[in-house]
């Protein structure tokens, strides 16, 4: 299978990672692919490095924005310039293993479905393992996503011959998760590959390592993005937070040796 894939990048002050975060894409073993990268009006040297790259790989495009707009607007503005048959997400801090576009694809092509993701292993903000793994569950059901994020943005990838291509929230945060949904919504269970194919950089004072803040974002999903009512979304983070605090956990396995 030989398909364009359109991989989609959001950038701000982001010149530390997206030099080895574009690398990663380009040792892909499956070439065939197209960066579509928007900065949302960084003032490091995050497009100075961006553009060096583009000049030699014609593979590489790019959009500036003027004004700081957040990654869903970021993520919509590419997604509108896709060319490819299928849809992938990668953050500029994120990495991809080598084989991570192949083995997706094959996957897709063997069991007919139109959307996958995998596993995936975290690095600290240097780069360095963590020996830690988030592995999703095998078969995942809308309603699993409804009560947790268990699909990893870096690791998410779709067909536009199914689905079209599908609006990204211009909201800040939680735009994946609201993606997802969105699409298992349609398909009602998504399969992953099971393998470990990229790597997450797990960073001091992202979303995620920020619990509080975690919560009051997943609350605004269940309360803007399904348009549910006080009590009812309260009702949805008990068990959100139930599922995180004795469900998730099984999810992440330490492993042994250094990845």
């Amino acid at each position: 299978m030989n398909e364009l894939v359109s991989i989609i990048i959001p950038t701000y002050q982001s010149e530390k990672y997206i030099s080895a975060t574009i690398q990663s894409v380009q040792n892909q073993i499956h070439t065939n692919w197209e960066i579509i990268l928007v900065d949302d009006a960084s003032t490091d040297t995050t497009m100075a490095i961006v553009k060096a790259m583009a000049k030699d790989d014609s593979r590489i495009k790019y959009i500036e924005l003027h004004q700081n707009s957040g990654t869903g607007i970021a993520r919509n503005t590419a997604l509108n310039q896709a060319q490819g048959r299928y849809i992938a997400f990668l953050d500029a801090d994120d990495l991809w293993k080598p084989e991570k576009l192949s083995i997706q694809l094959a996957f897709l092509n063997k069991h007919k479905v139109p959307f996958t993701f995998s596993a995936y292993d975290c690095i600290d903000e240097d780069g360095n393992p963590m020996n830690k793994r988030v592995v999703p569950p095998q078969k995942l059901t809308y309603r699993q996503l409804f009560f947790c994020n268990y699909i990893g943005n870096l690791t998410g990838i779709y067909d536009t011959h199914f689905f079209g291509k599908i609006p990204i929230s211009s909201s800040r945060k939680r735009q994946d998760w609201m993606h997802w949904l969105t699409l298992l919504k349609k398909i009602k269970k998504a399969n992953a590959v099971p393998e470990s194919l990229a790597y997450y950089r797990v960073r001091t004072h992202s979303l995620s390592a920020s619990k509080f803040d975690l919560i009051q974002h997943n609350f605004a999903v269940y309360k803007d993005h399904h348009g549910y009512n006080w009590p009812v979304a309260l009702a949805c983070m008990a068990v959100f937070l139930i599922t995180q605090l004795a469900i998730k956990p099984f999810y992440i396995k330490r492993l042994s040796k250094p990845i």
